[in-house]
């Protein structure tokens, strides 16, 4: 049985769905009432798009909620886990935002957190009873569309190492490194990288987690031009696109995202299934 805090976001496609009804007091606080009429020596397990702490805040008290009348299974599915980016203390004065969502998370004492695509081993390693659903799914998808003689762009260290374990599952596409130079203290980004001297036209796919403004794709991405690729397409597992789409869509065929985070009308969204 499932519980879809966010009606919009249903990934588990064959559950029974539980009705509720979900609010927000006029002090600010969120709340929920649970419809009784379900089968409580089930497992239950409650999906939730979190993209604020009112958000998480619905997630604990669902499952405060469910344990009240007496669910003995719980688990969650959090498919971009929240401060996911913050997985490490850059300058004095800054939290280990990770850390403290994760420790939240586990005060639940859930009997799995499901999470998709992760954006470092920080999240899943501090996290119990976790499994992390990967990539693999959703750029196959991509690929079905694009086709599969393209080579694999990782936009940066950080992306690396998944993006050659996507190339290894995938067959072994060719994978291309790319760099580029952030200040910490600013988040200013410069020096981009593309470490392959001749693309010979062949078509690209960007791959990551997240893209909140999008500079590191742009500034990839002209990169690569300039190698010469062919038709660059960019997909991300978590898409926030804050400033919208009018500059990638400048240097890009097409751009592919999930649900994960909210819906989209501008991009090729693929939705996350179990």
């Amino acid at each position: 049985m499932v519980l879809n805090l966010d009606t919009n976001f249903r990934p588990y496609t064959n559950e029974k769905e539980i009705e509720f009804q979900a609010f927000t007091f006029s002090g600010g606080e969120p709340h929920i009432k649970i419809d009784a009429d379900f089968d409580i020596s089930q497992p239950v397990t409650v999906t939730h798009r979190i993209n604020s702490f009112n958000d998480l805040g619905l997630l604990l008290l669902a499952v405060d909620a469910l344990r009240r009348m007496n669910v003995k299974s719980i688990s969650a599915y959090i498919p971009y886990f929240p401060g996911a980016r913050q997985d490490r203390v850059m300058i004095a004065g800054e939290p280990l935002s990770v850390k403290v969502y994760a420790e939240i998370i586990n005060s639940l004492k859930l009997d799995k957190v499901t999470v998709f695509d992760p954006h470092s081993e920080v999240t899943p390693a501090l996290l119990n009873n976790v499994a992390v659903l990967h990539n693999y799914d959703f750029i196959e998808k991509v690929l079905k569309q694009i086709g599969k003689n393209v080579k694999l762009i990782s936009p940066d260290g950080g992306a690396l190492k998944k993006v050659y374990k996507l190339s290894e599952y995938l067959g072994g596409i060719d994978v291309v490194e790319c760099s580029k130079s952030r200040d910490v203290k600013t988040g200013k980004l410069s020096g981009f990288k593309v470490y392959d001297d001749n693309l010979n036209g062949i078509d690209c796919l960007i791959v990551d987690d997240i893209c909140d403004g999008g500079l590191t794709f742009i500034g990839i991405a002209e990169e690569l031009k300039k190698k010469n690729a062919g038709k660059l397409y960019l997909a991300i597992s978590h898409g926030i696109f804050n400033k919208g789409f009018e500059e990638l869509n400048k240097h890009f065929t097409k751009i592919f995202t999930t649900n994960s985070v909210k819906d989209f009308e501008n991009v090729e969204v693929v939705l996350i299934k179990i």
